[in-house]
């Protein structure tokens, strides 16, 4: 597996370089609320931010995203300073964020030269000798080179593919892979969206509205509009019909059926989750080998290329994992701006610790012959579609029972989670906890023996796989994207093709009757090299001195 890990020196306290630097982030959630806003990529930035600001570096953030007003034209507010981080709002920006937000406004999204001025002129005031961008949603692409112009050094973490893609994940219609988006032709029917006029006016509305009256009455308020409107037009409320149930739950159920029980918990109109996309086992490498990405035929095929002019005047880019760095390259971006840099998180380090002070450290968790438990997997994440739980879930019917009856499968899921609940009802061997945080995760550790990843789009380095593999649990993940670089070995993990629930269920098999061995957690940590996070912030703030000392110049691979 590539990796860029620092030396064990990194650690070293006498290894960090003592120069204190004043750094801008920029990126479209709010810092403080990490995970809850933004996932995986705030928490990220969040921890990142405040470990340097904890060596000594003066930290400034700011964020362009939700942040409008009436009556006031584009302006910079501050909000707080949260971990020794000064923490400000963009407001009234012409582009919206999150990216879907914004996906009729490409021509705003690659250049604003009003948004880019007042970036800026922020810069200036916050006297900011290098910028850290995690992301421009909510900015503009011509940014990057105003920064340079105005000389600075850039770095650029992708944390998805936004810079080649306003969908964000290269998913059309947020279910199916989109690996030829022709041109741009095929984008306009993609994500359905307000006017960027209009939705602006809404949120300038509805914010203005909180501020005066309170966030609380503004809810009660438009419920109220919705009703008079509903009377006026003459509309009456249909309350959905309840699901129906059998009338004997347990009717023909003996202890030899294969433990099915059937709820009658059908999906009700609407409820039904959307159809996702399936992929070849080599789709990573059919989607590098293509050569159609440049190709332009309208304002979203050229707003792909200036995404890749953008990054091509960075300072460095930091691709968390090998196959977003060469992902970047197959599109333009220049290989000797681009480095895989993998992430660091201080909950990866306690969830390390974790597995090693348990007395389980060096025992492999499962042995069929004489297990007297469940096998037990767990799926982290969130409903959202390209995390691909309905695999998961069409997978688990597909298992032979004597295979299905010695698992149990722990779903902690954020998001609207009562269709797939329906889904898995006929199952007791499925447990549904809800959503969960970085504080749980040392908790959950005890509770599951594989953790599997069923993502539909080339998730870049899963935050999930890594505390897995922190936590020295073994991994069932699609082979899209970065977990390809880290699963290649039959000691971390299995791959399959992803949207193939047959193959999701061949694997689960192959586990619980033993043909493949799940490794201990001292195995996995021997297997996969995993950088601690003071090693990670090493890591970054050399990358920074390097771009400095170049005076912009872009870095070497």
């Amino acid at each position: 597996m590539a990796s860029n890990a620092p030396s064990p020196a990194a650690d070293n306290a006498e290894s960090r370089p003592h120069r204190r630097l004043r750094i801008a982030f920029l990126g479209w959630a709010q810092l403080s609320l990490q995970e809850r806003q933004g996932t995986g990529y705030n928490l990220y930035a969040s921890e990142l931010a405040a470990g340097l600001a904890q060596h000594g570096h003066e930290l400034f953030y700011l964020r362009s995203r939700l942040d409008y007003s009436i009556g006031r034209p584009l302006h910079v507010q501050h909000c707080e300073v949260w971990r020794g981080v000064c923490c400000d709002h963009l407001f009234n920006s012409p582009n919206l964020s999150p990216a879907a937000s914004n996906f009729r406004n490409m021509r705003a999204e690659a250049d604003s030269p009003a948004q880019t001025a007042a970036v800026l002129a922020w810069l200036d005031r916050v006297r900011a000798e290098l910028v850290h961008v995690h992301s421009l949603e909510g900015f503009s692409l011509d940014l990057v080179g105003a920064i340079r112009a105005s000389g600075r050094a850039v770095v650029v973490t992708p944390h998805n593919y936004w810079y080649l893609c306003p969908q964000v994940d290269l998913l059309h219609r947020e279910s199916a892979l989109c690996d030829d988006f022709e041109g741009g032709l095929r984008c306009p029917s993609c994500v359905a969206c307000r006017e960027p006029a209009s939705a602006r006016r809404r949120r300038a509305l509805r914010q203005t509205l909180e501020r005066v009256v309170g966030a609380g009455f503004v809810p009660a308020i438009r419920t109220r509009i919705a009703v008079l409107r509903a009377r006026f037009r003459g509309a009456a409320t249909v309350p959905a019909a309840p699901d129906a149930g059998p009338s004997d739950l347990f009717a023909g159920f003996t202890p030899h059926s294969d433990g099915v029980f059937e709820y009658g918990l059908g999906l009700l109109p609407g409820e039904e989750p959307a159809e996702l996309g399936a992929c070849p086992i080599d789709q990573n490498e059919r989607f590098l080998a293509a050569k159609h990405h440049t190709r332009v035929e309208n304002e979203y095929g050229a707003r792909r290329r200036a995404g890749v002019a953008a990054l091509n005047q960075a300072s460095a880019i930091l691709a968390p994992s090998d196959f977003l760095r060469r992902a970047h390259a197959a599109m333009g971006v220049e290989e000797r701006r681009l480095r895989t840099v993998p992430y660091g998180a201080p909950h990866f380090d306690r969830l390390h610790r974790r597995a090693q002070g348990s007395p389980f450290y060096e025992m492999r968790p499962w042995d069929p012959h004489d297990a007297r438990r469940p096998l037990r997997f767990a799926f982290h994440g969130t409903t959202r579609n390209n995390k691909g739980l309905l695999w998961l879930l069409r997978a688990i019917p597909l298992l032979d029972p004597d295979v299905r009856r010695r698992c149990q499968f722990v779903i902690r899921a954020a998001g609207w989670d009562w269709p797939f609940r329906k889904l898995a009802s006929p199952y007791p061997e499925v447990q549904f906890t809800g959503g969960y945080d970085a504080l749980q995760l040392l908790a959950a550790w005890g509770e599951y023996d594989v953790g599997i990843l069923c993502h539909v789009w080339f998730d870049n380095l899963p935050l999930v796989m890594l505390e897995h593999l922190h936590g020295g649990k073994f991994v069932v993940s699609s082979r899209l994207g970065g977990p390809a670089d880290w699963l290649d070995s039959r000691v971390t993990g299995l791959l399959y093709a992803a949207g193939h629930p047959e193959q999701l269920a061949q694997c689960i098999t192959r586990l619980v009757r033993g043909d493949v061995t799940i490794a201990s957690p001292r195995e996995i940590h021997a297997a996969a090299p995993l950088p601690s996070f003071p090693a990670h912030v090493a890591q970054i703030e050399e990358i920074y001195l390097e771009a400095l000392d170049r005076d912009g110049e872009p870095l070497a691979s």
